[in-house]
């Protein structure tokens, strides 16, 4: 009933807002979300477990968002198309532009980014004057009531954006198949995109759903910046990003002493309260997630892993862990582990086997390569089965203005980011 409500309230008003006045909505936001962002980033670890230093980050991420999104609403989305270029044509011009969606925008979002996830949805929403149905995961929604307070505050209509919170076993649906939602706008896991995409029929669907991406570390690389990449980017944000490194794919030749940089890098972070500025890695989002992944790291050992470090859970808090050795293809890097685990798995020298055993599961998010090799690189992007190849960077790399999305079962192949959504969300 609440989600009817909300979607029947955001079709019946016409947004009027000029290029002008959705920047200045746009820009306000930024600033309240500068001036609050402790606030703020005391409630994203309030609510998800995610270490301070994490959540501080994500604030400022997200003024980021609303930055770009007002920079760009005031430009003319319009193009324009030359007739006269063949026999047929006519010394004329064709121009044309995006308007708004005739319907209302569902955006259904995650726990592991409860700011800058809901603000990738909304700020591009605002910037093309469409209107929007939130419903936040129900493990996180406190921070999304609060950016919904923020964005009134700046001048937005409250009829742009109705927040409904709650079980998605009561609600999940509704959502998907309302009459007035044009477009459903979904990150998330696997499985609810294929249950999205199966029930929401006749609509548009933009879906950003998991990932298992790989750093590859070559032979040639500078070992010791890998390794930095490799342990950062699997434990910020507590290992909980769809593009955290999830598997770390390093050949045999310098495999022994990556091995050892990574392992003595892992050490020295701190695992403890999220509130303690000084902790490097909080807690998972709860105790059911770290008890998967302890018995993933438990199984690869079983199967000739090595555990080197970690794997010693306490409650839902679950320290960096560093296992070598791994199969390819055990569960632990098979499917998505959405923990700080650092798995190595040993690859031959040669670029073919670690671009087949790189493409061997299901995902297709993005990647990260240490390598300065240009004929490497080169095979890197044209093979590797990815949204994304990020060269001497993790593969979570991006700014917030950057096309971002993924293939395969990472999703459809349509992009987020500012600008790419700006254009999804038009006619």
């Amino acid at each position: 009933e609440h989600v009817r409500e909300a979607f029947a309230k955001a079709r019946a008003f016409k947004p009027r807002l000029t290029r002008y006045e959705r920047q200045q909505i746009l820009l306000r936001t930024a600033e309240l979300l500068a001036r609050r962002k402790e606030e703020i980033a005391r409630v994203i670890t309030a609510e998800s477990g995610l270490c301070w230093k994490d959540s501080l980050y994500e604030a400022t991420r997200a003024y980021d968002v609303y930055s770009f999104a007002g920079q760009l609403c005031i430009k003319d989305d319009g193009e324009t198309f030359a007739c006269d270029i063949s026999p047929n044509g006519k010394q004329r011009k064709i121009f044309t532009t995006r308007m708004p969606l005739m319907g209302v925008i569902s955006a259904i979002t995650p726990f592991n980014h409860p700011l800058n996830m809901v603000s990738h949805k909304i700020a591009p929403a605002i910037a093309t004057n469409n209107r929007v149905v939130l419903k936040p995961t129900e493990l996180t929604p406190l921070t999304a009531l609060l950016l919904a307070d923020v964005l009134y505050e700046a001048g937005l209509p409250p009829e742009m954006l109705s927040v409904v919170t709650g079980n998605p076993s009561t609600m999940g649906d509704a959502m998907i198949t309302d009459p007035d939602a044009d477009l459903i706008t979904f990150t998330g896991s696997v499985r609810v995109g294929k249950h999205i995409a199966e029930k929401a029929g006749y609509r548009r669907i933009v879906l950003e759903l998991g990932g298992n991406d790989p750093l590859i570390v070559m032979e040639d690389a500078d070992l010791d910046k890998a390794a930095d990449l490799a342990v950062q980017g699997a434990t910020k944000n507590s290992g909980q990003r769809c593009t955290a490194v999830k598997r770390i794919l390093v050949v045999q030749s310098v495999a022994e002493e990556f091995s050892r940089l990574v392992l003595a890098k892992a050490k020295t972070l701190k695992a403890g309260n999220p509130m303690d500025p000084e902790t490097d890695v909080g807690t998972v989002i709860n105790e059911q997630a770290a008890k998967t992944f302890e018995r993933r790291v438990t199984d690869a050992v079983a199967s000739g892993a090595v555990l080197l470090h970690g794997n010693n859970r306490q409650g839902a808090l679950y320290p960096p862990t560093v296992v070598d050795h791994v199969p390819f293809d055990c569960e632990l890097v098979r499917e998505e582990t959405f923990g700080p685990v650092i798995p190595i798995i040993r690859v031959s020298d040669d670029i073919g086997t670690v671009i087949k055993v790189s493409n061997s599961t299901a995902y297709g998010l993005s990647s990260g390569v240490c390598t300065n090799r240009l004929d490497y690189i080169t095979r890197f992007i044209n093979e590797l089965d990815v949204g994304t190849v990020n060269v001497w960077e993790v593969p979570g790399y991006r700014i917030e203005m950057s096309p971002f999305g993924g293939i395969k079962d990472s999703g459809l192949g349509y992009k987020e980011g500012v600008a790419e959504a700006m254009k999804s969300f038009t006619n």
